[in-house]
């Protein structure tokens, strides 16, 4: 009889972790991980700046390879949820007086968002009396 009783015991709580288990809905954390790289701050970065500039700019970078000390490698991922992993990856160059030279990857530069919203006429309009 105890026997039995231990047996449909373990037989309702196996059931309700398999019910618990497979609930839909089940919340999952979103997973960040690295440097968050923003297109405001890839425009930002001008060639001949120092290495402290782009720090300030971009923040310290996630891998700095010991070989090379003039490449700094930044990396962003992001997992939401139950969605796909998402990954972002920018490397920049510095020449051998320690100013930045290139960058490659995900981010290309543009039109930053301050001379978006001045606009590039905006400087001859005050030289005009």
């Amino acid at each position: 009889m105890q026997k039995k009783r231990f047996l449909h015991s373990l037989g309702l709580a196996a059931c309700i972790t398999l019910v618990g288990c497979s609930v839909p809905g089940v919340y999952k954390v979103d997973v960040q991980q690295g440097n968050v790289i923003t297109q405001d701050m890839i425009d930002q970065l001008r060639p001949g700046m120092s290495a402290q500039q782009v720090r300030f700019i971009m923040g310290t970078p996630l891998i700095s390879d010991t070989f090379n000390a003039r490449r700094w490698d930044y990396l962003y991922s992001m997992e939401p949820g139950r969605q796909q992993r998402r990954q972002e990856r920018i490397t920049l160059y510095f020449d051998d007086q320690g100013l930045l030279s290139g960058l490659q990857g995900d981010f290309m530069p543009g039109v930053s968002r301050d001379e978006a919203i001045l606009g590039q006429d905006d400087e001859a309009a005050y030289d005009q009396p």
